[in-house]
């Protein structure tokens, strides 16, 4: 499976397990188990959704945003729980307008979650932890 490198964005082909003891990239070495939300921005957006073969969850939020700040740490323990399995991201849209107008975000935070580069769910609103999981769980 193809999978994009939290660290570098580079792609790499990883062989599909159920689980992965280790798992490092091609390009910069660093592991491909890091779990830390990736920031995307109008230049890597496509790059990222589309090269991964992994369900790619993108939280579009705003740093002024109370519900955002909320949910934020929420996302990052989620994160944690899916290495090799779900792809985690962040759109910040007071700084990429153009992605948050692109995918018609009216409210935030909002979920998107894309596989094989569609987008195949969304749900609006701040959720916590237990409620990401079960989510997320949904599309691997």
């Amino acid at each position: 499976m193809r999978v994009v490198c939290p660290s570098c964005l580079s792609v790499n082909n990883v062989p599909i397990k159920e689980s992965y003891a280790k798992a490092n990239c091609g390009k910069c070495k660093n592991s491909l188990l890091k779990t830390t939300p990736i920031a995307l921005t109008q230049s890597t957006f496509d790059e990222v959704v589309v090269n991964s073969d992994l369900p790619v969850v993108v939280d579009f939020w705003a740093p002024w945003c109370g519900p955002c700040k909320m949910m934020g740490p929420n996302f990052e323990k989620s994160a944690k729980n899916f290495p090799l399995k779900v792809l985690f991201t962040k759109v910040n849209t007071e700084s990429e307008q153009t992605l948050g107008g692109r995918f018609n975000i009216r409210s935030i935070p909002t979920l998107v979650i894309f596989k094989s580069g569609k987008e195949v769910h969304r749900v609006s609103g701040a959720l916590d932890e237990a409620s990401l999981n079960s989510l997320v769980s949904r599309f691997i």
